[in-house]
């Protein structure tokens, strides 16, 4: 029997896991208000709440920082934010589970050219080819949808580029900290501007906070502290799981049920994700540059 008072400890895996619903099921949620709201309001609302966590955690120390410490942790951000925005324009157009299937072509793209060896191109042929069955049952698929996913796919290749030159230059998560910071002021014209309007409704500024705590602040949290203990190649298997949790997500709170053929694409993608990782390729981490 345990002693009274001792802490329960979830397993690095079950902190992954519990990481990748949380930012999921936060998209979800957020897809909810688009009815009401803009997408750019959710996210800057997202990356706002985030930024106050983690600068209030963090306390960055900005002193002694040479041009490229600053250079590296603005173009960080300007990712963070573009990665975030076009991600959600996609939400807002095609079915969460099928924008994440899409998106996470980019980062298994860079796993796999990170890898260095080109028998591995056949996980991104098979990744390929899930996007091109998408085509064959399009449903609720768009094209400006798939391009936003695309870009978000894009944008997240460089976010683990960047988060690791960041991570070598920043301690901590003061890099994430300041990058979250840049996300939000660069999204800040539009959603103080064009639509300033929709940020007072006290409602709406309350459940964007819980979307940034969802998507960001507690996956982030979680990932952190399984990856001290968690081997890389474990993680990336448990991030493969994204796209089908989306879909999860997706059906659970927006009802959004996929066709037999987007399912296999969305299978395509998590097997070619599998693969790349039992390659020795890792998915969401950092490659070497």
């Amino acid at each position: 029997m345990a002693a009274r008072g001792s802490r329960v400890r979830l397993s690095p895996v079950w902190l992954v896991l519990i990481g990748i619903l949380s930012v999921q099921f936060g998209a979800a949620v957020a897809k909810t208000l688009f009815d009401e709201v803009s997408p750019t309001t959710i996210v800057w609302l997202r990356l706002a709440a985030s930024a106050a966590v983690l600068l209030a955690v963090a306390r960055p120390s900005l002193r002694g920082r040479s041009r490229q410490d600053w250079l590296v942790v603005l173009a960080f951000g300007l990712a963070l934010g573009l990665m975030n925005w076009s991600i959600y324009q996609s939400f807002a157009r095609i079915p969460i589970g099928l924008a994440v299937t899409v998106e996470f072509v980019g980062p298994l793209t860079l796993a796999v050219l990170g890898s260095r060896r080109r028998r591995d191109l056949v996980w991104v042929g098979l990744a390929g080819l899930g996007v091109l069955l998408l085509g064959v049952e399009p449903g609720d698929l768009n094209l400006p949808g798939v391009l936003f996913a695309l870009l978000a796919g894009a944008t997240w290749a460089a976010y683990i580029l960047l988060s690791a030159q960041t991570g070598r230059r920043w301690q901590g998560v003061d890099g994430l900290a300041l990058a979250s910071l840049v996300a939000t002021l660069l999204l800040s014209p539009l959603a103080l501007g064009r639509y300033a309007g929709q940020l007072a409704d006290v409602r709406i500024v309350l459940l964007g906070a819980l979307v940034g705590l969802l998507s960001s602040v507690i996956p982030y949290t979680c990932e952190l502290i399984a990856l001290r203990t968690l081997r890389p190649a474990t993680f990336s298997v448990l991030m493969s799981l994204e796209p089908a949790v989306a879909a999860l997500a997706g059906v659970l709170v927006l009802r959004e049920l996929l066709g037999p053929v987007q399912l296999l694409a969305m299978a395509c993608v998590v097997a070619a994700s599998v693969g790349a990782t039992r390659s020795g390729a890792t998915i969401g981490e950092p490659v070497p540059d």
